[in-house]
């Protein structure tokens, strides 16, 4: 969507229009799930997420500056919905732990989970082999283009500490993969 028509959707959006709500939610409803699905396994937690950022999309927009990427606002509410879930699981699980003895869901990581434009199944499975931090930071630096810099704004981390995941993660999918490319040269050499 361009930036003009974004515009334009977005202050419908905030008088109350639900039209508006639902072109947005189209035309961002594919790169959002993309990013959850590498960041979380199971489909129901997804869906659950899903419905999360969108409801927290509606009700931040008020507080959405103009002047500011529209996707980049919207990816930090991806990541800030992620993080917050993965905090209420890991309560969850304690509680659960210290009721009963807890058995392990075992994870299927070689099948695909993900389904994506353009991802092959081997890159899908190592990414999950991946740490959760080392697999948000290459998701966001391979799969939405943003300099390391920026991703250490979005997830309020200093740059020294996305650099080590960014550098860690591509190290490790090198050693499952072969054969990767070159690192993309920075912009702005960050």
């Amino acid at each position: 969507m361009q930036s003009e028509s974004m515009y334009h959707v977005l202050t419908k959006m905030i008088e109350g229009d639900q039209q508006a709500f639902h072109t947005l939610y189209d035309a961002t409803y594919k790169d959002v799930y993309r990013t959850v699905s590498f960041l979380v396994d199971h489909p129901q937690d997804r869906e659950d997420i899903m419905n999360e950022i969108y409801m927290q999309m509606w009700t931040s927009l008020p507080n959405y500056d103009p002047n500011r990427s529209f996707h980049f606002w919207l990816h930090g509410l991806v990541i800030r919905q992620v993080q917050r879930f993965r905090v209420k699981s890991w309560r969850r699980f304690r509680i659960f732990e210290r009721i009963r003895v807890f058995s392990r869901e075992e994870h299927h990581w070689d099948q695909p989970t993900v389904r994506t434009d353009g991802t092959a199944p081997e890159i899908s499975g190592a990414m999950h082999k991946l740490t959760d931090k080392q697999r948000t930071v290459i998701i966001l630096r391979f799969y939405h283009d943003y300099t390391l810099a920026e991703i250490a704004t979005l997830l309020n981390i200093p740059l020294g500490t996305v650099k080590s995941r960014y550098h860690a993660g591509l190290q490790l999918l090198r050693k499952q993969l072969g054969n990767l490319p070159l690192e993309r040269k920075e912009k702005n050499n960050a």
